[in-house]
């Protein structure tokens, strides 16, 4: 495989490596595209230090988070023609956290794009659900690669992306992030 255009590194969400699906780096904060995404161009944007809860985070994680949470977010919405985004932190497994790792969901939305699922904030009911389980896809995926056995896939709606299909967004993602103007 080759070498990882931002980093040589190897950068975790939570127990998970997943350098490959990074697309923007911060000396503090990082990008990545979603294993598991609620809506085209559904992104997470997390601190490189690894802790579960926001309150753990330092002055200078948090400045450098929401700040890389708002570029990724001005990409996110030209790039996938959003009409408007939900930005959202799950601060805790009570709260539907799945990986124990803070991290900004950064979604792209339309007007009525989950309407024929109930209305717009079926987002939220997604994002705590098996739909927006992440951490078990995580997991599971870890579990596939100890025992070498075929995926077994979550739902008949959303299948897990492969490496090489998440791989080519966040380099699409990170030369779209190069446009961007601080």
């Amino acid at each position: 495989m080759p070498p990882h255009p931002l980093t040589t590194a190897t950068l975790h969400f939570g127990p998970f490596p997943i350098t490959p699906q990074i697309f923007h780096l911060t000396p503090l904060s990082f990008a990545l595209v979603n294993l598991k995404p609620l809506l085209p161009g559904h992104v997470l944007v997390c601190p490189r230090r690894v802790v579960p809860r926001l309150s753990q985070l330092s002055p200078a994680e948090v400045s450098d988070l929401f700040l890389t949470v708002q570029r990724v977010s001005r990409m996110v919405e030209r790039v996938y023609a959003a009409d408007a985004l939900n930005v959202a932190i799950q601060d805790g497994e009570a709260a539907g956290q799945s990986v124990p790792h803070v991290h900004a969901h950064v979604i792209p939305r339309k007007v009525r794009d989950l309407e024929t699922r109930g209305g717009g904030d079926r987002i939220y009911e997604m994002m705590e659900g098996e739909e927006g389980d992440v951490g078990g896809a995580l997991r599971q995926r870890e579990k596939q690669r100890q025992k070498e056995r075929d995926w077994v896939k979550p739902d008949a709606e959303r299948h897990p992306r492969s490496e090489e299909e998440m791989r080519e967004e966040a380099e699409f993602l990170a030369a779209e992030m190069e446009k961007e103007v601080d």
